[in-house]
């Protein structure tokens, strides 16, 4: 039997025993574990995701895009769990989403964005170098 652990839920306010996350989690690659309902998914801000997520919206800036996945808005948050969602079951999670997974929508979403502005990524120095 798994053991169970306490966690601190997303807003913060109270503690309650929670079973583990069942997915493998890469933070390495920006993928952050997300509960929807009963339902594990591994989101991650990946370009091809971002992409798809911000042609859907019709966004017209990375700021834009923001703004929308991290107000919670209810159409960004779908495309956001169909779109950016690399392990789980994401038709289930969109079937069992309510009003109270929002913050845990939102707090996953910009933590995955977070990947993409982490310091000490300076990406292929020796590659940038050469083209130089």
């Amino acid at each position: 039997m798994a053991k169970e652990e306490k966690k601190t839920v997303a807003d913060g306010r109270s503690t309650r025993t929670e079973k583990p996350f069942p997915l493998a989690v890469n933070g390495a690659r920006g993928e952050v574990a997300l509960w929807i309902g009963d339902v594990p998914l591994v989101i991650a801000a990946t370009m091809g995701g971002l992409s798809a997520v911000s042609t859907r919206l019709d966004c017209k800036s990375f700021q834009d895009l923001f703004v929308r996945l991290s107000g919670v808005e209810v159409a960004a948050t779908v495309a956001a769990i169909e779109l950016m969602t690399v392990k789980g079951d994401r038709l289930a999670a969109i079937d069992k989403l309510r009003m109270k997974h929002f913050s845990a929508c939102a707090a996953a979403g910009s933590a995955a964005l977070a990947h993409h502005f982490d310091e000490g990524d300076e990406g292929n120095v020796e590659a940038v170098e050469k083209a130089a």
